[in-house]
């Protein structure tokens, strides 16, 4: 899917985050990146194959 050189980490690697942004919708709160995975604003994640990954618990300040 990925056309940049050197090419974005496929969407089952650990690292798939680091792929190119193609459309980005802040109003929305949602980015697809080229190799498919759409993230959310919460950090939640569409995998391609249509599995969702949860949001990552933030660490927050211990006040």
């Amino acid at each position: 899917m990925c056309q940049h050189h050197p090419q974005c980490p496929s969407a089952d690697a650990p690292d798939r985050d680091a792929a190119c942004l193609i459309a980005f919708h802040p109003e929305q709160g949602w980015g697809l990146l080229c190799n498919g995975v759409v993230l959310f604003d919460d950090s939640g994640e569409l995998m391609p194959d249509g599995r969702s990954i949860p949001a990552r618990a933030s660490l927050g300040c211990a006040a």
